[in-house]
């Protein structure tokens, strides 16, 4: 079975991308499915259940997806296998800049919004500068001084990922990820196989439930803030 990680930022256009990508890939006899995984909730299952993509939802609530994604994974893999999937495709659920849900030696798939800012790639981190694909959305939606300026900063941020600009809306541009996909090989098992980088900590005292605030600190492996007064 052939196996995808995609990750971005909340309401980038990961759903669409993968959706349009799917359906190009059923076309071709191969059988794709998807784990969702979000933090508070989702309704994207039924988006996939209605375009006949076979698919399973996560929620990880009060933990970091990347964590629960890769506490999870090893039983999602198996999942795909017992569902007879060609393809597994991995959605991450975009916390924040610091996720990486990338495992080596399985292709990475980043996607990124060109509303989001030009200078979001260098804000972004592992998900994008591991990543082995990028695909940049909403380009319509920029003019094309902007778009060759987001594309700039996306190479000074990863010089090796394709990148490709895909439309959610119409799926142009998804025949190029297909083609990336279709390239990958296959994997018997992601047992004892490393992530592309560490992930965000977790834990500090914040981390276990503790709400109140104090000055003296809270303990655990957490960073003070030291800042500079201007007069």
């Amino acid at each position: 079975m052939k196996m995808i990680t995609v990750a971005g930022a909340h309401a980038c256009g990961k759903t669409s991308v993968i959706l349009k990508t799917a359906e190009l890939l059923l076309k071709e006899n191969c059988l794709a499915g998807v784990m969702k995984l979000d933090c508070i909730s989702s309704d994207d299952d039924r988006i996939y259940r209605a375009a006949g993509i076979t698919n399973i939802k996560y929620i990880s609530g009060n933990i970091c997806p990347d964590h629960y994604f890769a506490d999870s994974i090893s039983d999602i893999f198996q999942w795909g296998l017992r569902e007879n999937l060609d393809l597994l495709i991995t959605e991450s659920a975009g916390l924040c800049g610091r996720c990486s849900p990338h495992i080596r030696n399985i292709p990475a798939v980043c996607v990124i919004d060109c509303l989001s800012g030009i200078t979001a790639p260098q804000k972004i981190g592992p998900m994008l500068r591991y990543a082995d694909f990028i695909a940049v959305t909403k380009g319509d939606l920029v003019s094309p001084a902007e778009r060759e300026v987001f594309l700039h900063n996306i190479r000074l941020a990863n010089r090796k990922a394709r990148v490709s600009f895909i439309n959610g809306l119409t799926g142009q541009g998804a025949y190029r990820l297909a083609a990336f996909i279709r390239e990958s090989a296959e994997e018997e098992t992601i047992d004892g196989k490393f992530l592309r980088f560490t992930m965000p900590s977790a834990v500090c005292s914040f981390c276990a439930g503790q709400m109140q605030l104090q000055q003296k600190g809270n303990g655990g492996r957490i960073k003070r803030m030291w800042g500079e007064e201007n007069g």
